[in-house]
């Protein structure tokens, strides 16, 4: 399906007909002769048994991740964030208070049962029916007492199984479904997603006998990278968290040598180091550059502009299957591409330290020496540690350490012990390398 067909369309551009997904939800809530003038959902979860099955729920772990990302920028602001099960009772519903008092007239308050079986299209139900991120638009709604009210929703899985276990909702008018809307609460699913598997792997990490004093995600490959091996739960969950439904290409390059070009249908195209990397440029730097300028960041001084043509040539019929295009005069990229070191920055933009560390594979292109490259890899790199020493938690800045970046610096171990517990158990080990460090330190 036409990744358009999951953005809403704007009440101001007239359409013949619905989009496809929203008359084929239409159509299951006639099979069920639901009633669109009838529809007020049942209070599924009692008052007094709600706090118990909140508690018990796997997403009340990860709530503050998800309000962190999306509750706090709510106030005030005439949007409701709910979570809900995976069978459409609403858990959570929080956000700006007043929207919260008018919702209540169309029962969108916690405890609720929004499932498409129950209610018709609506945001969190129909996102649970289709397991996928969806918007739906005012008049969208089955329901006609939700006419008025937009809303996103995207599933959230067990990172582990890939089970849904529930679903993340944004109500409220139009600003509900902004087209940015969708990939934010993307994100948001795949930083608790990953929240959930840092817990689970930490878990087991303190149970286990003669744990380490960091856990790391896996064995490291020689740039540093997490190397999880196939099939195992941390390859499924990053698996899970690398697919784009926002229709466009992503770009890994984080602790690879070439790129892997992943594509919206679910393919792929393997880029050589050198097309990888003047992707990986044009894709920074969106604006473009000129040709010689660009010879300069691939090459270094005395680089020949013939030898760039050639290559810009070459890269042009690998692109070919893509639909993506480079332009000339200046040389840029033309079509959606992102770069997978883009969502580590942005989740560290937003205070999502360990969500980007689990994403962190290595710096962008370990191997290559084009001096653009070197200067993204050190600008990300430096991002990376600056934001960790200034902000993250002690864990996060222990998964740090095991990786190679931050095997041997001596001012995060520094700063690990000065925000560790005094009777930690982990602060023995801490100062036996710190020392080690300092003593080899010329």
């Amino acid at each position: 399906m036409d990744s358009s067909q999951w953005l809403a369309l704007p009440a101001r551009r007239p359409v013949a007909r619905p989009r496809a997904v929203v008359v084929e939800s239409w159509d299951r809530a006639r099979r069920r002769h639901l009633d669109p003038e009838r529809l007020l959902p049942d209070l599924e979860v009692a008052e007094d048994t709600l706090v118990d099955v909140r508690t018990g729920h796997p997403l009340a772990a990860v709530l503050p991740v998800i309000r962190r990302l999306l509750v706090q920028d709510a106030e005030g602001s005439g949007l409701l964030v709910a979570v809900g099960d995976e069978h459409g009772r609403l858990l959570w519903v929080e956000g700006d208070p007043d929207a919260r008092r008018r919702a209540e007239e169309m029962r969108f308050v916690a405890g609720a049962g929004w499932a498409e079986d129950r209610v018709g299209t609506s945001a969190p139900g129909t996102a649970l029916a289709l397991d996928h991120g969806i918007q739906i638009h005012d008049d969208e709604h089955f329901n006609r007492l939700v006419h008025g009210w937009s809303c996103t929703a995207v599933p959230v899985h067990d990172p582990e199984t890939r089970r849904i276990l529930g679903v993340i909702d944004i109500t409220g008018d139009e600003r509900a479904v902004d087209p940015h809307t969708l990939p934010l609460m993307e994100a948001t699913a795949a930083a608790a997603e990953a929240e959930l598997l840092v817990m689970r792997l930490r878990q087991r990490a303190a149970a286990a006998p003669g744990a380490a004093v960091a856990i790391p995600l896996g064995p490291t490959t020689s740039s540093g990278a997490v190397s999880a091996p196939a099939g195992s739960a941390v390859d499924r969950a990053r698996t899970a968290s690398r697919r784009d439904t926002r229709g466009r290409a992503v770009l890994h390059v984080l602790g690879r040598d070439t790129g892997e070009l992943e594509l919206p249908d679910g393919g792929s195209v393997e880029l050589s180091a050198r097309h990888a990397e003047i992707v990986t440029l044009l894709a920074w730097h969106r604006e473009g550059f000129a040709a010689d300028f660009l010879c300069d960041l691939v090459y270094g001084e005395g680089g020949s502009a013939v030898t760039l043509r050639a290559e810009i040539v070459r890269l042009r019929r690998a692109l070919e299957p893509t639909g993506i295009e480079l332009a000339s005069r200046p040389y840029r990229l033309e079509g959606a591409l992102e770069l997978d070191l883009h969502r580590v920055v942005s989740l560290l933009d937003r205070g999502a330290h360990r969500v980007a560390l689990a994403g962190y594979l290595g710096g962008p292109l370990p191997g290559s020496d084009a001096p653009g490259v070197a200067e993204i890899r050190a600008d990300v790199t430096a991002r990376m540690r600056e934001a960790l020493l200034a902000a993250a938690s002690p864990d996060v800045l222990l998964a740090y350490t095991a990786t190679r970046e931050g095997a041997d610096d001596v001012e995060v171990l520094r700063e690990l012990l000065r925000v560790l517990p005094p009777r930690s158990p982990r602060r023995a080990a801490l100062v036996a390398r710190w020392e080690q460090l300092e003593r080899s330190e010329p």
